[in-house]
């Protein structure tokens, strides 16, 4: 049997905070924004402690702190997690399985699959191999990990979260119904609170309903590709191989959140050009032009709406691509441009990379 073990890191942000700050272990911490909870931020991670009362990524740190009020808020500090994570994958790119180096897929800062690389040996225990992996991990950062093993990328996906924090666990064909079978269709990856609602309104809200389903009749509902996609998510069949190629961004974006409603739409333009100079020396880093335009805006009380467009031709002039982003603010409704804005976002999509 093939393994493939998913390597995901626990409570990751809050936890590079707690290692820098020791004294923080076991208090409920909340990373987001600024660190302060009176201003307009989202959480972007929490540790166990705070996750136990109901604080959750993505939710408004006025919320979390209204759940927590003993949490520590912290500022995010983007440049650390990326050196942390940078770390992890350096470890995990180091070790040998089955005789023969691992092939490592970044999934982000915090998860990578691992797997043996072409002409490996005796694999052995899996659970062994997933041993090795969190002491080299612990080794390496301080930080400590959770590793699903599975047959397949998808049931080593699905079975860390049966192992956090700290722990593993094993899926495959034999267990997977009884594992997952009664567990909501939401709970598999790459289903999303969207895709779940149309399913439940087919009747089926669980991994064993939609692994049971027919389909044909998911085609007619959610399209000839993607409905028996589902299906295929739910049997676990549904994966991909280990691909060790290096993400190459196709886009840069930046957001700003302000914390006082902008009213004046000459103002609202200024920001966008703004984030637009910010955004283009990131793309520059990257040494590609941009060749589309987005903008993200978020009305009062809390509408979003996105606006794009395709330039004439690759271009990274400043002018240029500020012109783009602002006529885009052009394209919105009368009663759109009405409303306050709390956020703006600028996108800039860039040329394929040569090789």
């Amino acid at each position: 049997m093939g393994w493939v073990l998913h390597v995901d890191m626990d409570q990751f942000i809050a936890a590079v905070e707690i290692l820098r700050r020791p004294e923080l272990a076991g208090l409920p911490v909340v990373v987001g924004g600024r660190g302060d909870p009176t201003e307009r931020g989202v959480v972007s991670t929490a540790s166990y402690e705070a996750r136990v009362v109901g604080v959750g990524s993505g939710m408004p740190l006025r919320i979390a702190k209204r759940k927590c009020p003993g949490a520590v808020f912290l500022p995010v500090d983007a440049p650390a997690y990326e050196a942390a994570s940078a770390t992890v994958m350096e470890t995990l790119r180091s070790l040998h399985w089955g005789g023969v180096p691992v092939l490592v897929q970044v999934l982000g800062w915090d998860e990578a699959f691992v797997g043996p690389g072409p002409g490996h040996g005796d694999l052995g225990d899996p659970r062994d191999m997933a041993g090795t992996v969190m002491a080299a991990v612990l080794e390496a950062t301080g930080l400590h990990c959770s590793v699903g093993i599975g047959d397949n990328t998808l049931r080593a996906k699905n079975a860390t979260d049966f192992g956090k924090p700290r722990g593993t666990y094993v899926l495959t064909a034999a267990n997977w119904l009884e594992e997952m079978g009664e567990r909501p269709t939401r709970a598999l990856w790459g289903i999303g609170s969207k895709t779940a609602a149309k399913l439940a309104a087919l009747g089926l809200e669980t991994v064993a309903q939609l692994a049971a389903s027919d389909p044909t009749v998911l085609a007619d509902a959610l399209g000839p590709t993607m409905g028996p996609y589902y299906r295929g998510l739910a049997t676990g069949a549904s994966a991909r191989p280990i691909d060790p190629e290096p993400y190459i961004p196709r886009a840069h974006g930046r957001e700003m959140t302000f914390q006082h409603d902008l009213e004046d739409w000459d103002a609202v333009a200024d920001e966008v050009r703004i984030l637009t100079a910010r955004v283009l020396a990131d793309i520059d880093a990257e040494g590609r032009p941009a060749v589309r335009v987005g903008l993200k805006i978020r009305l009062a009380p809390f509408i979003t709406v996105t606006r794009s467009l395709t330039l004439p031709g690759p271009t990274n002039d400043l002018s240029e691509l500020s012109d783009a982003a602002v006529s885009l603010l052009e394209r919105l409704d009368p009663g759109q441009r009405s409303r306050p804005v709390r956020l703006l976002g600028v996108r800039l999509e860039m040329t394929p990379p040569d090789a």
